[in-house]
């Protein structure tokens, strides 16, 4: 396979069980600006997104909602496409593991791989399966009660013949490629979190289930009896989506290996452990980086229904706006850790950093330059900044949000250090070089906000080549929103 040529972010493919939550919107949002960065500078850049639609709770979830199957997939499906409207995010692709156009031919074609490569096997297992992890759980690891450790359900005891993978095969060599970053897991305590599970032993995986125990999903080439199990059939979109396993692979000899997969911590060993097990089966070469970031909590907790601390992104955006929802995830939210969110939080963030921060910066400068210069100046076109390219690069978006701040700041220390507005009075043409260079600097402001806050950056680069002061960019909220809960 020749040398790829583009750059290649994605993120998980979402179950569509459940109302789209802040977990969704701050992991597009976190790929959509590294993605919008790699654009700016020209790379051709694939960002995919979708949802892992084969799984038991989706057929449950649907049933409890009175709804036909595909119609319920397809309300998710559009539910997903509106959150990403809302908010900006410029995927390129949303896949369907439903799309047995799209998605099949290449799932069932990495299936045959790793049966060439001797790596699929028919055995019988006997265990716990959750229907809610879409996997079986050892017994050691049941929480009090029986309980699933990620769920709270009781697994049913389950006996059946399936296809297995030859995981342990490849444990030692992904640890090896771990250890040495040929495969770079983000931050570095999940590197040491997935080499500690390595260490402790790994053990073949059911790849498939008997047709008539799952309602949907893809055949098992050669045998229909059987269906491709979730996370076999899931993993792949990632290469499918690029027309792996169709005639046409322009895609996939453009952007395989991936760049980024961003995922949640939830899904670690799955994507670091059972992806590149399967790559390496089917001799495909391994994703670059995985990124994981951490959750989003809400004073201190984890965000659900019954503390009645879950706050709906898209009601988010309605009272306050798009812009004002991406800063908050990109900014105050690292990429490396968890992070927390409340109205309350929200609230003064949004007055602190953009009401009376960023949009009070550009009103004041483009209102002098309007009344001061007859002439927008010329903008040179400067190289960005190293370290907010680096951290562009890392996918350390609070970094490059930081530093974008810190030159907001020094365009307000150099104001109130020359004082234009009182300048003008004493030199025009001494006021007006001030002004200049203020609105040259705002302009390479607006240019590097252009990946984090994409329609704030259009209107200061409107206001500057037009000259003229734009409507508030943040307008003040006098009081504290009631948030509709989800």
């Amino acid at each position: 396979m020749e040398a790829k040529k583009g750059f290649y972010i994605t993120t998980p493919i979402f179950y569509p069980n459940a109302k789209l939550h802040m977990g969704h919107a701050y992991t597009a949002v976190l790929c959509d600006s590294v993605a919008r960065f790699h654009r700016s500078r020209g790379e051709d850049t694939y960002f995919l997104s979708g949802a892992d639609e084969h799984s038991e709770k989706v057929v449950r979830a649907a049933a409890a909602a009175g709804v036909p199957l595909q119609e319920y997939l397809d309300r998710i499906v559009e539910n997903f496409h509106a959150l990403y409207a809302l908010l900006d995010v410029s995927i390129d692709q949303f896949i369907r593991t439903t799309d047995q156009t799209v998605h099949w031919p290449g799932a069932q074609e990495m299936w045959r791989r790793m049966v060439a490569a001797g790596d699929i096997y028919k055995a019988t297992y006997r265990g716990w399966y959750c229907v809610g992890a879409e996997s079986f759980v050892q017994e050691k690891d049941l929480r009090a009660g029986g309980l699933c450790p990620d769920h709270d359900e009781k697994p049913v005891l389950m006996e059946e013949e399936n296809y297995f993978f030859r995981l342990s095969k490849y444990a030692p060599l992904i640890a090896d490629k771990i250890t040495r970053d040929e495969l770079r897991i983000v931050p570095e305590t999940r590197k040491r979190e997935i080499l500690s599970f390595i260490a402790q032993g790994v053990e073949d995986i059911s790849f498939s289930r008997p047709r008539e125990k799952v309602t949907f999903g893809i055949p098992v080439p050669d045998d229909p009896s059987h269906r491709m199990y979730v996370w076999c059939d899931a993993l792949a979109n990632y290469i499918t989506a690029l027309g792996y396993g169709r005639e046409d692979t322009a895609l996939f000899q453009t952007f395989w290996p991936a760049d980024y997969h961003v995922i949640g911590k939830d899904i670690l060993r799955f994507h670091a452990v059972v992806w590149p097990a399967m790559l390496l089966s089917a001799n495909l070469p391994l994703p670059r980086h995985i990124l994981v970031h951490g959750m989003i909590t809400s004073g201190g907790r984890k965000m659900s229904k019954s503390l009645g601390n879950v706050i709906d992104p898209m009601a988010l955006v309605e009272a306050y706006g798009t812009d004002a929802v991406r800063y908050y995830l990109l900014r105050e939210i690292s990429p490396f850790e968890d992070g927390d969110l409340t109205v309350e939080k929200f609230h003064e963030v949004y007055h602190a950093h953009l009401a009376n921060g960023l949009g009070n910066t550009v009103a004041r400068i483009t209102a002098m330059a309007s009344q001061h210069l007859e002439a927008p100046p010329e903008v040179p076109l400067l190289p960005l900044p190293a370290r907010y390219v680096r951290a562009f690069e890392a996918c350390d978006v609070k970094t490059a949000a930081d530093y974008v701040w810190e030159e907001i700041a020094a365009l307000d220390r150099t104001i109130q250090e020359t004082q234009p507005f009182k300048l003008v009075r004493i030199d025009r043409t001494a006021a007006q070089e001030v002004l200049r260079d203020l609105v040259v600097r705002l302009a390479q402001v607006g240019r590097l906000l252009a990946p984090l806050l994409p329609r704030t950056a259009a209107a200061i680069a409107e206001a500057v080549r037009a000259n003229t002061k734009p409507p508030a960019l943040f307008a003040r909220k006098e009081a504290l929103p009631t948030l509709p809960l989800p």
